[in-house]
C-alpha cells in the first residue's frame, strides 16, 4: 500500500472473535481476526490493530481517517453480572418497580415462569419523599437534608453508581436534577444516571430498567473508553475514536461513555448497516441480512435500502425467544432478531432424548472443541468440521489450525447418546441450526407485516456463509448473496455509517388538541442535545441533517406505531397529515384501521446525522477465471460428487461456480450445496441461486 493514502480503522469485538478492518482512501481493505480476550477486551482490540497495520505496512500515525469501534463490553457486563454495587433512588412508594416489573407474564400458561434477578437489589433501593404530577407540576420538591443523609448511606455501602428514576420525571426532571446536584457535592466519586436524561419516556418500569442498566454499566464503560482513547493516543493514532451505537450511528466516546445503554447492540447494528450498503450498491430495495458469528446469529429486514429501527428491545432474557422474559430498554435500536445459533452453539441431548443446539455457547473461552483451547462440548463449528465444510489446516489462513480429532471425539459423545453415527449427528446439528434460524427469521418478518418469501439473503459473519444456502432454501429466498470480506462485514459496516444520534421525548396528547408550544420545547431540547453531541464527534453544525418522527396510537391502546415525517412537523402543524401517515403505518402492520377512534401522540423522536461517508470498497476480483484447487468428499451431501474447492481471491468477474463447491477465504468459507450456482459480480459479491 502507498503511504500517501488516507486510512480509516474499524474494530468490532464480538463474542468469539475481534474483527479489524483497515481501509485505504483508494477503497482497498486489509482485514484480520483474532480471538476476543474477555478478561481484557482492549487486549484483543490492540492485537487486532497490530495485525492489520502489520499486514498493510502502515504505522498508527498514518491513520488519519475515522477510528470506529463496536464492542460487546456492555452486553458482557449484563450477562456476567460482575458490575460494581449500584443503587436505585425512587419516589416514596415506588421502590419495588424493578421487581414488580409490568406484571406481564411472558408465558400465561406456565405457573412457574422465572425472571432473572434484578440488576439492583432491594437492599440498595432507596425511596425519596418527593412527587411530580402527571402534567409535570412539582407537588413536593426534594429536601436537600434527606439527600445528604442518603449520600452517606450510599458511601457507607460502597455504592459505585446510582440510578435516579422518579415518578413522572419524563415530564419534568427538576427533582431528579436536585437529587443529582446534592449527590455530586456530597459523593462526587459516584456515577449518576438520571432517567430524565437517559430515557425521558412514558412508562415507569421500562424507564427504570433502562436507567438501571445505564447506571450498572457506566463504571465499566467509562474506564474502558478512557483506556481505549489513551491506548490509541499512546500508539500514535491522531483521531479520537467514534463508538458504534445500537441505533446505527456513531458518536464520540465521551457521550457513549455517559450513555452505555445506547451501545448494547453496536456490533450487530454495524452489520445491518453493511447490509443496507450492499442493498444500495446492488440495486435491491429489500433484503434480509443474515449475520452468523461465533456466539449468535442475527437477522434484520432491510426495507427501501434501510434497516428497520425500533424504539425498544430486551436484553438478558431468561429464555432467549420469550419476549417479556428479559430487561426492557427504551432506546432507539436497529430492529433485529437474535437467533441462538452461532458457530460456538453447543449441541446436546435433551431430557426427551432429542438432539438440540444452543442456546448455550462455548464462545471464545474455551471455544469449540476443535479450537484446542480446553473446550470439550460439541458445537456447530465442530459439526461443520466433521462434515468437511471447513479445512482444519486452513482456518484463518492456517494461523489457527483446528483439531479435527477433538471435534470428532466431542461429536462421538453426543452420537453415542443418540445411537447414531458421527456424521449423522453432525448432519443433524447442521440441519437443526438451519431450521432454528429460518424459523426465527420467519417469525421476525411476520410480526412486522413483511412477507419473507422471495427476499434475497445477504450472508456474513464467520459462520454465515457456511450455513446461508441451507437457511435461504428454507426461507424460499430468490438468492443468497456473499459480499466481499463477509467475515468482518460488521466492522466494515461501522465505516459506512455517518455520525448520528437518535433522541426521544414523551408527551402524551391527542393530535387534535396538541400543545404545539410544548412540542416546540421538547423538539428544541432534542435539537440542542443532538447538535452538541455531533459537534463533539467532529461534525460541523451546518453539516447536520435532521429528521423527525413520532410514536402514535389509537386512544386506549397500549402499544404505539412509529412514523417518520418527511418534514419538520412543527412548521406545517398539519394534524390531518399526521393522522394519515399514522393510519397508513398502522394498516401496514395490522391490516385494519379503527378510524373512528381518536389518535394520540405518545413520544416525539429526532435523528441528527452528519455527512454521509463515501465508501466504495475496491473490487478484489482476479483477471482470469480460476480453476478448482482441489476437491473434497462432504459427508453432508452423501451420494453426490466431491465438492470442488476454490480460492475466493482467485475468482474473476462473471465466473460461475456450480455446487457442490466450497469457496474458501482466509476468514470464512462459502458453502454451495448441490443444485446451487454462484456467479461473481463486478464488485466482488457472489450471488448464489438454486439451479432449477
Amino acid at each position: 500500500m502507498s503511504h500517501s493514502l488516507s486510512y480509516s480503522l474499524a474494530i468490532d469485538i464480538g463474542g468469539t472473535f475481534t474483527d479489524a478492518v483497515l481501509r485505504g482512501s483508494d477503497g482497498s481493505l486489509v482485514v484480520d481476526k483474532t480471538l476476543t480476550t474477555h478478561q481484557d477486551l482492549l487486549e484483543g482490540f490492540f492485537r487486532g490493530v497490530d495485525l492489520v497495520l502489520g499486514k498493510a505496512g502502515v504505522t498508527p500515525g498514518q491513520i488519519d481517517g475515522v477510528v470506529v469501534h463496536a464492542t460487546t463490553v456492555v452486553t458482557n457486563a449484563l450477562i456476567e453480572r460482575k458490575g460494581s454495587p449500584t443503587a436505585l433512588i425512587s419516589t416514596k412508594g415506588f421502590g419495588d418497580v424493578l421487581s414488580i416489573r409490568n406484571e406481564h407474564r411472558y408465558d400465561m400458561y406456565d405457573p412457574q415462569i422465572e425472571f432473572a434477578d434484578t440488576l439492583i437489589p432491594r437492599a440498595l433501593t432507596f425511596e425519596v419523599d418527593e412527587r411530580v404530577l402527571a402534567d409535570g407540576q412539582v407537588l413536593r420538591p426534594v429536601q436537600a437534608e434527606e439527600i445528604k443523609a442518603l449520600a452517606q448511606q450510599l458511601k457507607a455501602q460502597g455504592v459505585a453508581s446510582v440510578a435516579i428514576c422518579l415518578i413522572n420525571a419524563f415530564r419534568n426532571g427538576a427533582n431528579e436534577q436536585a437529587i443529582a446536584e446534592v449527590l455530586r457535592a456530597e459523593v462526587p466519586e459516584i456515577y449518576l444516571s438520571l432517567s430524565s436524561s437517559v430515557a425521558p419516556q412514558i412508562r415507569e418500569y421500562p424507564r427504570a430498567s433502562t436507567t438501571a442498566i445505564n447506571a450498572y454499566t457506566t463504571p465499566i464503560t467509562e474506564p474502558y473508553l478512557r483506556g481505549l482513547k489513551a491506548g490509541l493516543e499512546n500508539a500514535g493514532v491522531g483521531n479520537r475514536p467514534l463508538i458504534m451505537l445500537s441505533s446505527g450511528g456513531v458518536i464520540g466516546a465521551e457521550i457513549a461513555g455517559r450513555n452505555p445503554v445506547r451501545m448494547i447492540e453496536s456490533g450487530p447494528a454495524a452489520g445491518a448497516l453493511a447490509a443496507a450498503y450492499y442493498a444500495e450498491r446492488l440495486g435491491l430495495n429489500r433484503l434480509l441480512s443474515f449475520d452468523m458469528g461465533g456466539t449468535t446469529a442475527k437477522a434484520c429486514l432491510i426495507e427501501d435500502q434501510k434497516p428497520l429501527v425500533t424504539g425498544s428491545f430486551e436484553v438478558d432474557r431468561m429464555y432467549r425467544f420469550a419476549e417479556g422474559s428479559g430487561m426492557p430498554l427504551t432506546i432507539p435500536s436497529i430492529d433485529m432478531i437474535e437467533i441462538g445459533a452461532g458457530g460456538g452453539s453447543i449441541a446436546s441431548v435433551d431430557s426427551l432424548g432429542l438432539l438440540k443446539v444452543g442456546p448455550r455457547s462455548a464462545g471464545s473461552e474455551p471455544g469449540p472443541a476443535c479450537y484446542g483451547r480446553g473446550g470439550t462440548n460439541p458445537t456447530v463449528t465442530d459439526a461443520d468440521l466433521v462434515l468437511g465444510l471447513l479445512d482444519a489446516d486452513n482456518f484463518l489462513g492456517g494461523s489457527m489450525p483446528l483439531d479435527r480429532k477433538a471435534a470428532e471425539a466431542a461429536m462421538d459423545r453426543v452420537a453415542a447418546e443418540l445411537g447414531t453415527s458421527r456424521e449423522q449427528t453432525a448432519t443433524g446439528v447442521f440441519r437443526i441450526v438451519a431450521e432454528t434460524m429460518a424459523g426465527a427469521a420467519r417469525a421476525h418478518a411476520t410480526d412486522r407485516g413483511v412477507d419473507h418469501r422471495g427476499l434475497p439473503l445477504l450472508a456474513f459473519g464467520g459462520a454465515g456463509p457456511v450455513h446461508a444456502c441451507a437457511v435461504g432454501e428454507l426461507l424460499q429466498s430468490t438468492a443468497v448473496i456473499f459480499p466481499p470480506q463477509a467475515s468482518v462485514l460488521s466492522a466494515f459496516g461501522s465505516l459506512v455509517t455517518p455520525v448520528r444520534l437518535d433522541l426521544v421525548r414523551s408527551a402524551l396528547g391527542r393530535i387534535e388538541t396538541l400543545d404545539w408550544s410544548e412540542v416546540e420545547r421538547l423538539v428544541g431540547e432534542m435539537e440542542a442535545e443532538a447538535r452538541a453531541g455531533l459537534v463533539e464527534a467532529g461534525t460541523a453544525p451546518d453539516e447536520i441533517r435532521w429528521s423527525f418522527g413520532a410514536d402514535l396510537r389509537y386512544a386506549g391502546q397500549q402499544n404505539e406505531v412509529g412514523i417518520v415525517f418527511d418534514h419538520d412537523p412543527r412548521q406545517a402543524r398539519d394534524v390531518e397529515a399526521i393522522r394519515a401517515t399514522f393510519e397508513a403505518a398502522y394498516f401496514a402492520q395490522y391490516g385494519v384501521n379503527p378510524s373512528h377512534v381518536p389518535v394520540e401522540v405518545v413520544s416525539w423522536r429526532l435523528t441528527a446525522r452528519g455527512p454521509d461517508n463515501v465508501v466504495d470498497a475496491a473490487p478484489a476480483n482476479a483477471n482470469t477465471p480460476a480453476a478448482p484447487k482441489g476437491e473434497r468428499a462432504i459427508p453432508l451431501w452423501a451420494g453426490t460428487p466431491n465438492a470442488k474447492l476454490y480460492d475466493r481471491t482467485a475468482l474473476c468477474e462473471g465466473q460461475t461456480i456450480t455446487g457442490p463447491a466450497l469457496i474458501e477465504e482466509r476468514e470464512t468459507t462459502i458453502v454451495l450445496p448441490p443444485g446451487w450456482v454462484g456467479v461473481v459480480d463486478a464488485i466482488g459479491c457472489i450471488t448464489a441461486r438454486r439451479d432449477h
